[in-house]
């Protein structure tokens, strides 16, 4: 047969062919099936379950721990025996009558203070600086913020312990140069020396975080309103507090109760610099002085009721803070 009679075989059917359906359009008949009443109600809950347990486990655990400790009469014997004996609130009235915890806790109070109020101050003027400076520049700073945020909390104290040596550190070096009496001075032999120390250390390493927060909130105010305020003569200060502060309110609200919490819990910085031959007792603060009272003298019991009451002063804290974020958006609803 040759090819143009094939063709004429293949071009004139005998029967027209079947229409068949797609494969996609039988399936679209198909609606899936739905998933039931109960089914759809507990995923959600099957599926954060992991988390949850996690998170009780790692946090929730140790604190319930703590809190049953504080209650116990618990030292070194009880350790290896694994037995402790209930005593009721014997361990927080030994507390409340030692006047070195009284001691501790104002200082720690101030020391928490200082720090926010240092921290908020220069990350707000930072914040703003950012908002100022060109394109580069400003790329520049926040690569230099975020390296400083990343730096290891043990490395940026030991630069810090290097900075303030007695022998070589560049701070005296400076301070000499600018004509102050700092040959040899030994920051950390005095307790108010290795505080302010410690000090710069932890607002140097707060800064980053609270700059970029603030400046991320900075970035949403629209400058029409900025442009409006100086036609009306407002200056810079006035500005700041007529418009950008109440606009930003709860990121100022925010980032202040975090570093409230951060400061108030500070350890590793403190141990690091003083905590080794150096002034621990003139600088502790209450995460300190319960370690020391665990780790160090063995007193398990009275490490937990001093954390405990670390933790209750936090809640109060975080209470407060929820509140007048809760305050200010019911207002903003109205």
């Amino acid at each position: 047969m040759s090819a143009s009679k094939a063709d004429a075989v293949v071009a004139t059917p005998t029967q027209p062919p079947r229409k068949q359906a797609p494969s996609g359009a039988r399936r679209a008949s198909k609606p899936p099936r739905k998933p039931s009443g109960i089914v759809k109600t507990v995923t959600p809950y099957l599926l954060v379950a992991p988390a949850i347990l996690g998170i009780a486990f790692l946090l929730f655990y140790p604190v319930v721990r703590n809190v049953m400790l504080s209650f116990q009469h618990y030292r070194f014997k009880q350790l290896i025996s694994r037995s402790a004996d209930y005593v009721g609130w014997e361990n927080y009235q030994a507390v409340f009558k030692d006047d070195e915890f009284w001691e501790v806790t104002r200082r720690t109070f101030y020391f928490t203070a200082v720090n926010v109020v240092a921290i908020m101050v220069i990350s707000t003027l930072c914040a703003l600086m950012l908002m100022k400076l060109g394109k580069a520049m400003r790329i520049v700073v926040l690569i230099g913020l975020v390296a400083a945020w990343a730096t290891p909390v043990i490395a940026a104290t030991t630069i810090f312990k290097w900075l303030f040596r007695s022998d070589n550190g560049v701070v005296n070096w400076a301070l000499v140069k600018l004509g102050f009496d700092y040959e040899g001075y030994t920051w950390f032999a005095h307790g108010t020396s290795t505080l302010t120390v410690v000090t710069l250390l932890i607002v140097w390493q707060s800064i980053p975080f609270a700059t970029l927060t603030l400046y991320a909130g900075l970035t949403t105010v629209s400058t029409d309103v900025y442009e409006s305020a100086r036609l009306d003569g407002a200056g810079p200060v006035r500005i700041f507090r007529s418009i950008t502060f109440p606009i930003l309110r709860p990121i100022f609200a925010l980032v202040t109760s975090l570093e409230v919490i951060w400061i108030f819990k500070s350890f590793a910085q403190i141990w690091a610099i003083a905590g080794e031959n150096g002034p621990i007792n003139d600088v502790r603060t209450l995460p300190v002085y319960a370690y020391q009272q665990g780790m160090s003298l063995k007193l398990f019991d009275m490490a937990g009721a001093i954390s405990t009451i670390t933790v209750l002063i936090l809640v109060v804290m975080l209470v407060f803070y929820f509140r007048q974020m809760f305050k200010q958006e019911r207002e903003a609803d109205k």
